[in-house]
């Protein structure tokens, strides 16, 4: 079985395109759909058998793509037939390079193509490291692209609606341009065949079986990207495409070479669902022999293994194909297996740092203990998501990928797990610190009948430098406090930094006992804490409380066309930019450096969605505190 990952932007037309591919000999495909995630399809082609992973678009679902990715034999790359868009494929282009997987580039709804292809390709150059080598050129009349001429066999086809195309000689007006795009074709793919450059260096004509080798093995290596086109709605070039995929992808062997580090591992995690009445099931794909029923996968037997449909039984599966486990809690997606050990996929195939964060609770509270299983269920079967838990209100924090990602797992909480929540803003870590040195003295003293209570402490209190934390010391002399008392006196002090004047904890102070006194009968562990807790409140309502804010420092992956517009972005959300520069290897992007307020990151989320069109990310990483004014906390 062979098995590619179709992606690219929303409304490329990925769906339409796997829709066409499966009709070219008119058969039913074998489907499982994961709602707003996924959609994997099998089928068969000239006697082969084939799975197609369509990839919901949006920047959102790329957690999804990369475990599809890994164990994918190529990956289609599908996008629209305007240059002004092509900015919206970068995030793509730059997921399959890291991956190293062969891509097919399809260029879609060329009959709706204004521009030339040339135009395209070049739009989409800025964004692919890899030369992109255009295989086809259209036929056009009146404007219109009506059929396409293959560059290395150098045959035309016209498109028929409804039927196969048909074809056709030459066009004349197409010749010449036919010819030059030709040479372009053969140069670029001689720059890695020496065969091929020595006879265009001689002006002999190669072989077109030839040219199709040397144009399979620069795809498998992943020299060059080739570029077809066509029409998925109306089945124009789903031929050409499958062809190429049938001829020139490599099989299962190569995905498994490209996974091993040490050990040659025999199956991959490439999907996760958690499906009422069954549980978690994980796809994942046999890369080696030993993958069956009650065998040994990443350490523990698996339960069992079934079709796409969750319902025929699978006793094992050969090398290369995919199925559905079931019964094997320890499987997950994002992971690749050896019969006796599990390990993380690459870098490159791990989801984003989720950066959308929504405090959750449950709408009934009979859920509530039901909610964190739920939610560390919900981890298992979605790599890009992260589960906290606010240090301030206790409830659970879930992190995804952004709005839409949060909406389907909210509805996955409740359709999968019977869990309705509600979402609402982190409340920002605000901290304080006081602004001048005091000294406070406090008695504490209280006789009602038995055993009195009585302790007396003097504090020196002043403010440290910002990420100092809190340090407490003692210099007491002669005995005055008891030195059994004085761990009390202390944890009294810590008490009361757990919130100051305005409601946030304390940072940045310096507490030293110098002084005070105690009763041989009525002083006790409880007297000193009160009194060190009373003491400390005393003293940061003299000093003067500031309240602090906590700033982040922010890496935002955006493609250059777009970075210079975040500078008033940042600006705006009263943040400093560091400045920014291209991306080391990832073509047509800029990492663009900024420190933010943390309570701005939502507002930078809905932001990049809209200002760089859903291609850019970030990760904040928290660096420092600052003085916010009382204005700026009001707002808040």
């Amino acid at each position: 079985m062979r098995v590619f990952t179709v992606l690219g932007p929303s409304q490329s037309g990925k769906s339409t395109l796997v829709e066409g591919l499966i009709g070219l000999e008119e058969q039913r495909a074998q489907v499982l759909d994961i709602a707003g995630v996924a959609k994997v399809s099998q089928f068969g082609f000239m006697g082969d058998d084939w799975t197609a992973v369509d990839i919901a678009g949006g920047a959102e679902n790329l957690s999804t793509a990369g475990p599809a990715l890994a164990g994918s034999d190529a990956a289609v790359l599908c996008v629209g037939a305007d240059p002004e868009a092509a900015v919206l494929a970068a995030p793509y282009f730059r997921l399959i390079e890291e991956a190293g997987v062969p891509c097919f580039l399809f260029v879609n709804r060329v009959d709706a193509a204004a521009g030339r292809m040339s135009e395209v390709i070049a739009s989409l150059q800025v964004y692919c490291r890899h030369g992109i080598a255009l295989r086809q050129v259209p036929i056009r009349e009146d404007g219109q692209i009506v059929g396409a001429v293959d560059l290395i066999s150098e045959r035309a086809w016209q498109y028929r609606e409804g039927e196969p195309s048909a074809l056709v000689e030459i066009p004349e007006s197409v010749a010449s341009r036919e010819q030059e795009a030709r040479e372009h074709l053969l140069e670029a793919l001689a720059d890695f065949d020496d065969g091929l450059m020595e006879q265009l260096i001689e002006d002999k004509q190669p072989l077109t079986e030839d040219v199709y080798h040397t144009a399979t093995s620069v795809l498998q290596h992943h020299d060059l990207v080739p570029a077809l086109m066509g029409s998925a709605e109306h089945r124009h070039g789903m031929l050409r495409l499958m062809k190429s995929l049938r001829h020139e992808a490599p099989g299962a062997e190569v995905a498994r070479e490209r996974l091993s580090e040490g050990a040659k591992p025999v199956a991959v995690g490439l999907l996760a669902d958690h499906v009422k009445h069954l549980g978690k099931t994980v796809m994942i794909r046999a890369l080696g022999e030993g993958v069956g029923n009650g065998k040994p996968l990443g350490g523990k037997a698996v339960g069992s293994i079934t079709g796409l449909d969750a319902k025929s039984p699978l006793p094992e599966l050969a090398p290369g194909d995919v199925g559905l486990t079931m019964k094997s809690d320890h499987l997950k997606a994002g992971e690749v297996y050896g019969a006796d050990a599990a390990h993380p996929l690459p870098d490159w195939a791990q989801a984003h740092e989720p950066g959308y964060r929504r405090l959750i609770e449950p709408a009934h509270e009979r859920d509530e203990a039901r909610l964190s299983s739920a939610l560390e269920r919900l981890s298992e079967i979605d790599t890009g998501i992260r589960v906290e838990q606010d240090a301030q209100s206790g409830h659970a924090v879930l992190c995804g990928q952004g709005p839409q990602h949060f909406r389907r797992l909210a509805s996955k909480l409740s359709d999968g797990f019977g869990i309705e929540v509600t979402e609402h803003h982190v409340p920002p870590a605000y901290r304080e610190t006081i602004r001048k040195p005091v000294t406070c003295h406090h008695r504490h003293r209280k006789q009602s009948g038995g055993a009195g209570q009585f302790a007396d402490v003097v504090i020196d209190v002043k403010p440290l430098a910002r990420g100092s934390g809190v340090a407490f010391d003692e210099v007491v002399k002669g005995g005055a406090v008891p030195r059994n008392y004085i761990p009390a006196v202390e944890a009294g002090v810590r008490d009361a930094l757990t919130e100051g004047p305005n409601g946030f904890p304390v940072v940045d102070v310096s507490v030293t006992l110098t002084d005070g006194k105690h009763h041989s009968v009525d002083s006790s562990d409880f007297a000193f804490r009160t009194a060190g807790k009373n003491a400390m409140k005393e003293a940061m309502a003299e000093s003067g409380a500031t309240v602090l804010e906590p700033i982040a420092q922010v890496l935002i992956h955006v493609p250059s066309v777009y970075a210079g517009g975040l500078v008033p972005t940042i600006s705006g959300m009263k943040g400093q930019v560091m400045g920014f520069e291209g991306h080391p290897t990832a073509a047509g992007w800029d990492v663009f450096r900024a420190m933010l307020p943390m309570t701005a990151l939502d507002e930078l989320t809905h932001t990049l969605a809209s200002a760089a069109r859903g291609t850019a990310w970030f990760t904040a990483e928290f660096d420092h505190y600052t003085e916010v004014r009382a204005e700026e906390l009001a707002k808040a």
